[in-house]
């Protein structure tokens, strides 16, 4: 399964990553590796919100449910996702990304 990271590159900007997230099959579906987590966070925000440059609180899973978000880096990527889409948060240092 595809997820796409963000991080914190030699250059102090924010850039995009695809990774794979290995699945095994157990029984008739597919299962990741238990991935460590401490909490979660439920947003909702108008279509109108933006925010600025800005680094992730923390390392974090960012699951869209409804809509779309659209992230931008500080090199003019921008990646937009929908429902579904998951994206692993990992700027918390450096120059950071829109929303």
């Amino acid at each position: 399964m595809k997820i796409v990271r963000l991080y914190t590159g030699t250059d102090n900007e924010s850039h995009f990553e695809d990774i794979d997230v290995e699945l095994n099959f157990i029984g008739h579906m597919e299962v990741s590796a238990l991935q460590p987590a401490h909490g979660i966070v439920f947003r909702r925000a108008p279509a109108t919100h933006l925010s600025h440059f800005h680094n992730a609180p923390r390392r974090q899973y960012v699951i869209t449910l409804a809509g779309q978000v659209e992230i931008e880096t500080g090199d003019g990527t921008v990646r937009r996702f929908g429902p579904g889409g998951v994206m692993l948060a990992d700027d918390t240092t450096g120059h950071g990304h829109i929303t």
